[in-house]
């Protein structure tokens, strides 16, 4: 089992892959990083029997535990540099709450930032954090 978390995330959602920009700058090489759409992704997916999972679900592995959607956020969150880390506050709220908002950026993610043709190769100086 990989010593970092992953973070499996939607490789042709301009969202997700900003957002895993914005975790690289801030989370001190925390978190190994894989396309759902990849082949590691697809392996990993398969490997923790998620293969009913939609592009729209952020999954998190750490270890034997695996996080999704606003669970999966918030875990990110709380692995981060800085104030990020408070976010983690929001784990408070009722899952079913969180879970909508997840749901409504999810569901209108490429309407509102729209979407790549293929995934976005990582830069040469983070491509070791990249699963292959």
């Amino acid at each position: 089992m990989n010593e970092h978390p992953v973070l499996l995330f939607d490789g042709v959602c301009n969202l997700c892959s900003a957002a895993v920009q914005f975790i690289i700058k801030r989370d001190a090489g925390a978190f190994r990083f894989a396309a759902m759409q990849s082949p590691a992704g697809e392996r990993l997916l398969a490997e923790h029997r998620l293969t009913d999972v939609s592009g729209e679900t952020m999954v998190l592995i750490v270890g034997r535990n695996i996080y999704l959607r606003s669970d999966a956020a918030l875990q990110v969150a709380r692995r981060l540099n800085g104030a990020w880390a408070l976010l983690y506050g929001f784990i408070l709220l009722p899952r079913s709450w969180r879970e909508s908002g997840y749901r409504l950026l999810a569901n209108n993610r490429y309407r509102w930032f729209g979407r790549r043709q293929s995934c976005r190769l990582p830069s040469e100086e983070d491509r070791h954090r990249f699963l292959e």
